[in-house]
């Protein structure tokens, strides 16, 4: 049997959307965790559609943030 990977990792929600995700465990008495990786796998395929930092043509050629950082 495999072993679940427990590693700890901090996410930084709005306000708004972190009451929301709070009730919504609450409701379905679940953890915050338990919820976020629902919407995840809910979510995954969809979210991998929209295009990487790298796919997007850059329009401001005199801004090069990002591309060798």
């Amino acid at each position: 049997m495999a072993s679940s990977d427990k590693r700890k990792q901090s996410l930084y929600f709005p306000e708004e959307m972190l009451k929301e995700i709070q009730h919504e465990a609450t409701r379905q008495d679940r953890s915050l965790s338990w919820i976020v990786q629902k919407a995840w796998k809910l979510a995954r395929k969809e979210i991998m559609k929209f295009p990487s930092v790298n796919d997007i043509e850059d329009d401001m050629e005199d801004d090069h943030r990002g591309k060798s950082e």
